[in-house]
């Protein structure tokens, strides 16, 4: 999937996979898919798909709903909102911030 964001082209075709999680609940109405990305340049994205009770939903009209997906760019602090938020094994988490001190 392709998307244009502030004037710049996020694609998961070109872009390196960092993670994938899911909710665990594949074939119903609120399942979610979210793949964190980042790009050749270091920008970071999430493309995700779910469905019609997911985040990723898209309304058809009036209290009518259904699946869908996008991308959304993030920043550094989403990043590592995102990855924490999802209890990322450590080492993935080390490679995207190789600078974390141990506490």
């Amino acid at each position: 999937m392709k998307k244009v964001i502030n004037g710049k082209i996020y694609n998961t075709e070109t872009a390196t996979l960092i993670h994938q999680w899911d909710n665990g609940r594949r074939g119903d109405f609120s399942s979610c898919e979210e793949d964190l990305y980042r790009t050749k340049k270091g920008a970071f994205f999430i493309h995700g798909e779910g469905g019609p009770m997911s985040r990723w939903s898209r309304s058809l009209g009036p209290s009518s709903w259904c699946g869908g997906e996008d991308i959304e760019a993030l920043e550094i602090p989403e990043v590592r909102h995102w990855l924490e938020g999802h209890e990322v094994d450590p080492d993935v988490y080390l490679s995207v911030f190789p600078r974390t001190e141990e506490a």
